[in-house]
């Protein structure tokens, strides 16, 4: 029974993966962390606000509104072009002050957000052939005494087989993109918080949502491994007459 759980779980972490895959600039609600500003000078009418939203293609910046000395200088909501390995727009930097994790936003760490897609792509292929799972092959035996059949049905063990090995990649994939995740926003708060006290950093939906998804590829690939030790045996005993 608990073999036949596993596409389900498998199902579950696709769906959270490809929401992560799917983050600002695409979906802008689903984001890795958020910049935010609030803040004002000592000159009155002087101040900015804003945020952005960094996802695993981009980022998309909400209204940005800054005044000097009463002058106001407004930049629309907007984000940034889809693609693998992206940096911060020199203008919103500034805007932000976030011009020192320029160099920590750049397109070669951002293009380690690869094995979210990567992760994505592992579980939908173990998904896929985890609906084999569901399948039950049957064996019949016969007693000594030739009067008994004995049915045996069992989880395909080809089927768990698969899936284990593609589940254990699938999960590998994904915890090692969670992690990079993690390091990636705890880098850009630290250097955020020993640049400056104006900006402040929290954390995105997104992180969550790939640790969940791991945690789920790591109970479906117990379950594929009880599919393919144990089967999931039922024996049924039909009488017939020999």
């Amino acid at each position: 029974m608990f073999a036949r759980v596993t596409p389900f779980l498998l199902f579950a972490a696709f769906l959270l993966l490809l929401l992560v895959t799917l983050s600002a600039p695409i979906i802008d609600a689903i984001y890795l962390f958020r910049l935010a500003i609030d803040t004002g000078t000592s000159f009155p009418g002087s101040g900015a606000t804003g945020a952005v939203r960094f996802g695993v293609f981009g980022y998309c910046v909400s209204d940005v509104q800054a005044s000097i000395l009463g002058i106001g200088v407004d930049r629309d909501a907007r984000c940034s072009s889809t693609r693998l390995g992206y940096t911060i727009d020199e203008t919103v930097a500034r805007v932000l002050r976030a011009e020192d994790i320029r160099d920590l936003v750049s397109r070669t760490t951002t293009a380690a957000f690869v094995l979210n897609p990567i992760a994505t792509g592992l579980t939908f292929f173990a998904f896929v052939v985890s609906l084999f799972m569901l399948r039950r092959d049957t064996a019949f035996s016969q007693s000594r005494f030739g009067s008994t059949t004995v049915k045996t049905t069992r989880t395909s063990r080809i089927a768990s087989f698969v899936t284990f090995a593609l589940g254990l990649l699938a999960a590998l994939a994904a915890t090692t993109a969670f992690l990079i995740n993690v390091v990636i926003v705890a880098v850009v708060r630290n250097r955020l918080s020993d640049a400056t006290d104006s900006v402040t950093l929290n954390w995105g939906n997104a992180v969550w949502m790939t640790l969940g998804a791991a945690v789920a590829l790591w109970i479906a690939v117990i379950g594929a491994i009880w599919g393919v030790c144990c089967g999931g045996r039922r024996r049924k005993h039909v009488n017939g007459t020999y």
